[in-house]
């Protein structure tokens, strides 16, 4: 089991608090507007648009916060028209890869966070190219199935084109081409799959499983550089026993 899927698990069974909750809708704003200045406003014809947009509804955020971002996205002037796309790498405790994808107005600020927050949990920043030839790019969907739906909507979904999928506690996790996400999407609804979230994401190509003390560690790396204001993502290649997941649960629930 990756340590994408266990640590992706455990985020979404977390309850959001206000306050989280109001960073994670500054986060997804962030991403429809830069969606929207890219591509333009019309998610029929932008993809990255569509994505954004069924993110944003899959964690709840309201219809009329998707119109004002799309509307900022698509003027000359405002937050959109401000921000910059920036990629980090980084490494974490037990020489982990972690991959930050983060949307900014000011690179300086935003480096020295981020750099600022490996270093005190034992990480460092690294050189661009350092850590990404590890990942590779994916669309990702998670539905909620217990071990008696699990098997058969990830055959539904292999026979629509997904690659691979895991299983961890009742969360189903499925692994595509970017460009079969959608299509993998429709047709598990269509079959009445409860999905959690649908995504393009960077997936290891390996995994490092770490012993309990790193992985509580990385754990609370990887929750702390996703509170951070300019992180839209993050990505790492850490594997955890069932040992930690439960441990880190307990300490943070």
């Amino acid at each position: 089991m990756s340590g994408h899927s266990k640590w992706s698990t455990i985020k979404h069974g977390k309850a959001i608090t206000d306050a989280r909750r109001g960073k994670l809708f500054t986060k997804l704003t962030k991403e429809v507007i830069i969606a929207t200045r890219e591509g333009g406003g019309d998610p029929d014809m932008n993809f990255r648009l569509r994505m954004a947009i069924q993110k944003a509804k899959d964690q709840n955020m309201p219809s009329d916060n998707i119109d004002r971002a799309i509307k900022k996205g698509s003027g000359d002037a405002g937050d959109g028209a401000q921000m910059l796309e920036v990629l980090y790498e980084g490494y974490g405790p037990g020489g982990v890869a972690i991959m930050l994808e983060t949307l900014t107005d000011n690179r300086n600020r935003t480096v020295s966070d981020v750099r600022s927050t490996l270093t005190k949990a034992g990480g460092n920043l690294a050189e661009a190219g350092a850590v990404a030839w590890q990942f590779e790019q994916k669309g990702v969907i998670m539905v909620e199935a217990g071990e008696d739906l699990a098997e058969e909507l990830a055959l539904i979904a292999i026979d629509e084109g997904a690659d691979d999928f895991e299983a961890y506690d009742s969360t189903l996790e499925i692994f595509s081409a970017p460009g079969t996400l959608e299509a993998i999407r429709i047709t598990l609804e269509q079959n009445e799959a409860k999905i959690n979230s649908s995504e393009i994401s960077m997936v290891p190509s390996h995994t490092i499983e770490l012993d309990n003390r790193a992985a509580i560690q990385t754990l609370k790396l990887l929750d702390k550089l996703e509170d951070l204001e300019d992180v839209q993502k993050v990505y790492s290649n850490a594997d955890f026993s069932d040992e930690a997941m439960d441990q880190y649960s307990t300490e943070t629930g």
